[in-house]
């Protein structure tokens, strides 16, 4: 969230970590633990299993970081970036069921799970369809009562979040560029990962004195913004977040 005085303004910077699977590693969590403010920590959908959970979550604890559930399609092949045809029932048992994972471990931990925020597909579907954010805000509001939901900002999710009364905040990206509907570039698009974190911070300077995102087309558009995210499986990811 934002935090504005007379000498400063701060901001919530959050990213994707505990992505790792049995002897496959994936990011830098050590690194990022030092620098980030909160952890979307997977649950074993797209990433993640109960030994990685457990490593990730005693990581947040040492570190001080605020953990949040990172729930996402059960597709570890594809990183959970590819769109599995769920209906809203099915959807709500993917969040419940993954959410409770975390929950669970962090018992073990001794912390406590504080958000949810959707991962990869599963996260642009909710974007954009009313149906699926809603699923999803009422499988937070259900399984997980007093998490908050962390959403892109400016769409259904946001919405879906807010019309829940579920406490919603509002998220930007560092390394992702945006189209001129306020929705992620696709990846599989030229310029949709931003990947220089010098172009990364002067656009995020732009945005908070401007309170316009640039889009790839050019254009600005106005978004909210409570939380920064990067994320952790990026090469370039603990540079971006330094």
């Amino acid at each position: 969230m934002l935090y504005a005085s007379t000498m400063q303004k701060t901001i919530d910077l959050n990213a994707d970590l505990g992505e790792s699977f049995g002897p496959w590693v994936m990011g830098d969590d050590l690194a990022m633990m030092d620098i980030v403010n909160s952890a979307n920590i997977a649950c074993g959908g797209h990433a993640g299993d109960p030994q990685t959970m457990f490593d990730t979550l005693t990581l947040a604890k040492k570190h001080g970081v605020s953990v949040g559930a990172h729930p996402g399609f059960n597709d570890k092949e594809g990183f959970g970036r590819r769109r599995l045809p769920l209906s809203a029932t099915e959807v709500e048992q993917l969040i419940a069921s993954q959410v409770g994972a975390l929950v669970g471990v962090a018992g073990l931990v001794g912390v406590k799970v504080n958000y949810v925020k959707a991962h990869g597909a599963l996260s642009n579907w909710a974007a954009e369809d009313a149906t699926t954010a809603v699923a999803i805000a009422r499988a937070v509001k259900k399984a997980a009562p007093g998490c908050a939901l962390l959403a892109v900002a400016g769409t259904e999710l946001e919405k879906a979040g807010r019309s829940e009364n579920i406490k919603t905040y509002s998220e930007i990206f560092a390394d992702r560029a945006y189209a001129d509907d306020g929705n992620l570039v696709s990846r599989a698009k030229a310029g949709a990962m931003i990947t220089d974190p010098k172009q990364a911070s002067e656009r995020l300077i732009q945005f908070f004195e401007t309170g316009l995102m640039p889009t790839l087309s050019g254009k600005q558009i106005p978004l909210p913004a409570d939380s920064i995210c990067i994320h952790g499986d990026s090469a370039h990811a603990v540079h971006m977040a330094r």
